[in-house]
């Protein structure tokens, strides 16, 4: 069984290496931009541009501006690799169109040949084209063959995701139980056999003094020294919020991922959940104001996260991850099977009109999930086997530094 892993690290460069790395990301961006801007005036014409028709241009790119040549040459063929599945996603219908990359927002680039990097995880440091041996937090040992190595700059701090591939054993999961999870906006989730976990909502934690450092920013002028500061704390801020949302939401996952063998979630568009009212100058919408902040607390509690990391968590525990239709599933009585929606009193009480039965009302929802994740199970033992996905994503499992 293959497994796809990245772990990141916080990097400790020097001078010469931050301006260094600083310079690189920006040669990527701006060989990006040449070519998204390029390939935008041939679709005008009708004329289309491939990915290895930019690869020749590239070459004439350098002669014509030859600072591009301080940045790793595997780093500016890999920004347009990045463009064209950018527009291949665009065309499939899977994102919107791509835009310009602008400095100091998600500066990265990647080096993608593995005989260009050496990692010496005894010392802490590894080598990068162009930049030497770079010092980091080692806070892991790094598992299987290096595919791939993206240095991103976040919050003022330079961090290396490392790509591996490597061979495991099928996983065989120590247990047995299986059980139905609901994720709520009041708990961050609910299941079946009663365990439950609160909301911890770190943006709403700090948003306080998130608001207080905006109004600081509002006063001063743009783009002066002043300015910078009030931005750059700020970023440190959300930064730090994120990292907390992250580390609790990895922590939950782990806890239900290894404590039970097969999970059952609902199936939740939090695109459309999240979505505005706002509406438009003629048809103006209802209830903007608190749909606004309920779209913030959906949005803080990071469901889709959730699912996402318990959809290969399972899978690398030999467990298995099922989706079922949310619909019903907070209305439905339990013992009696009347479906209500004046079964729901409350966002946390449920009464039955029919049999009286009275429980929590996530509990209840994580009941109902679970018996409908059964009943599906029992008609396609299969499909969801089949698609559950067994790769995690390039963003990484562990954070050395938050």
């Amino acid at each position: 069984m293959e497994r796809r892993q990245a772990f990141q690290f916080e990097l400790l460069p020097n001078g010469e290496q931050h301006r260094q790395m600083s310079r690189s990301a920006g040669c990527a961006r701006y060989v990006y931009n040449k070519a998204l801007a390029l390939k935008k005036e041939r679709f005008e014409k009708n004329e289309q541009l491939t990915r290895f028709q930019l690869d020749k241009m590239l070459v004439e790119w350098k002669q014509e501006t030859p600072w591009l040549r301080e940045a790793p040459a595997h780093a500016l063929q890999q920004a347009l690799l990045d463009l064209d599945r950018a527009y291949c996603n665009f065309f499939k219908k899977r994102a919107k169109f791509p835009k310009f990359h602008k400095k100091g927002i998600r500066d990265s680039f990647r080096e993608s040949d593995p005989k260009c990097i050496k990692l010496d995880q005894v010392n802490s440091r590894m080598q990068l084209p162009k930049m030497g041996w770079v010092r980091y937090r080692n806070s892991r040992e790094v598992l299987g063959e290096i595919r791939n190595v993206t240095v991103s700059l976040s919050a003022g701090k330079w961090f290396a995701s490392i790509s591996t591939r490597r061979e495991v054993e099928p996983p065989w999961h120590p247990s047995t139980s299986s059980v139905g999870l609901d994720w709520g906006v009041a708990r961050f989730y609910t299941l079946s056999d009663g365990e439950y976990r609160d909301q911890l909502q770190p943006l709403k934690k700090f948003l306080p003094k998130l608001a207080k450092l905006q109004r600081r920013l509002a006063g001063k002028r743009r783009f002066s020294r002043n300015w910078k500061k009030a931005k750059a704390r700020i970023t440190k801020l959300h930064a730090k919020i994120a990292n907390i949302r992250k580390d609790f939401v990895h922590k939950s996952s782990n806890d239900i991922s290894k404590n039970h063998a097969v999970v059952f979630v609902e199936d939740l568009q939090v695109k459309n959940m999240s979505a505005s009212t706002k509406g438009t100058k003629a048809q103006p919408g209802r209830k903007v104001r608190q749909k606004s902040r309920l779209n913030r607390s959906i949005l803080d509690a990071s469901p889709f996260e959730l699912r996402r990391q318990l959809e290969y968590k399972t899978q690398w525990n030999g467990g298995l991850l099922v989706p079922v239709p949310p619909q019903n599933t907070s209305r439905k009585c339990p013992r009696c099977q009347h479906t209500s929606a004046e079964n729901r009193k409350t966002q946390t009480k449920f009464v039955c009109v029919e049999c009286g039965f009275s429980a929590h009302a996530d509990w209840v929802g994580a009941v109902n999930i679970k018996e409908a994740g059964l009943a599906s199970l029992a008609c396609s033992p299969s499909s969801h086997a089949r698609n559950a996905s067994c790769q995690e994503p390039t963003e990484g499992l562990v954070c050395a530094s938050v």
